[in-house]
């Protein structure tokens, strides 16, 4: 199933990404996942002229929520330190489009999953990448 992370020098237990809250994280983004893909592959088969670019990115947020899914899945260093990059980016995409939106609303005339800091969505858009992070590096002891 998964390979378990190799803590630092000098600890004898292994390092699950998907176990103890872990377990909450790639339950979280396969939510997400599933939400955010649903939620563009509806709009741009109904309305894709309405938003393009909203659309367009919550398709990328899926994309990107599905990899980190599967890394935490998958287990051991080279998918901890893939999650870890994409969360990166995931975070940057959150405050890029979040601000974005607050300074240009004309350019989003439909909501993405990252406007307004992932308003819609409690602000776990924001969050969650936050959390993952931590997580992550927790996990590269």
């Amino acid at each position: 199933m998964s390979e378990p992370t190799t803590p630092g020098k000098g600890s004898g237990a292994a390092f699950d990404l998907g176990q103890g809250p872990g377990r909450l994280l790639v339950w979280l983004y396969g939510v997400f996942t599933v939400a955010a893909a649903s939620r563009s592959i509806v709009q741009m088969i109904l309305d894709f002229g309405r938003a393009p670019l909203a659309y367009v990115l919550s398709a990328a947020a899926a994309l990107v929520y599905a990899f980190i899914t599967y890394s935490l899945v998958r287990g051991g260093e080279s998918a901890r330190k893939a999650a870890l990059v994409c969360c990166a980016a995931e975070l940057a995409g959150v405050l890029i489009v979040g601000t974005w939106t607050l300074l240009e609303p004309s350019a989003f005339p439909d909501a993405t999953v990252w406007s307004d800091y992932g308003m819609g969505y409690l602000f776990i858009p924001v969050i969650l990448p936050v959390t993952a992070m931590v997580w992550l590096r927790r996990a590269e002891r």
